[in-house]
């Protein structure tokens, strides 16, 4: 297990993603500033802030929400992505840059969602002890 959020590949993964969003946002127009330009920019830094705050969370149900919502931005990314590539903001190989971008980090992501979601379940089952009836254990 990682040490540290920073040394999840995951987080590493979300991170070039952040990086190629603002560097492909730097060519949108001056107009889109405040408009799909902080959009994207805003979700990237989501799906990296998500991640590490999921591992400072005490119970795995707690991580795996977070994880979702930083699931949900990368598919706000993808929309956003293809918003602003059908406005013309946002040139093909840039486009497919991004999609790579979001592929490797959400195969990533799946992989940690799947292991919280087997630790939350593990700690979800009943023991022997908890399913006997109260009059069946012995003191």
């Amino acid at each position: 297990m990682a040490k540290s959020f920073r040394d999840l590949v995951v987080f590493q993964r979300a991170l070039d993603l952040v990086v190629t969003i603002y560097r492909i946002a730097e060519d949108f127009p001056r107009s889109e500033l405040y408009g799909l330009t902080s959009q994207l920019r805003r979700a990237s830094i989501s799906v990296s802030s998500d991640i590490a705050e999921s591992q400072g969370r005490l119970t795995f149900g707690e991580q795996r929400q977070l994880l979702s919502e930083a699931r949900g931005s990368l598919f706000e990314i993808d929309a956003q992505c293809i918003a602003a590539q059908r406005l013309g903001f946002l040139a093909e190989n840039d486009y497919e840059r991004v999609i790579a971008d979001l592929r490797k980090t959400g195969k990533a992501l799946a992989g940690l969602i799947r292991w919280v979601r087997e630790k939350e379940q593990a700690t979800k089952k009943p023991s022997n002890r908890a399913t006997q009836h109260p009059r069946q254990r012995s003191a």
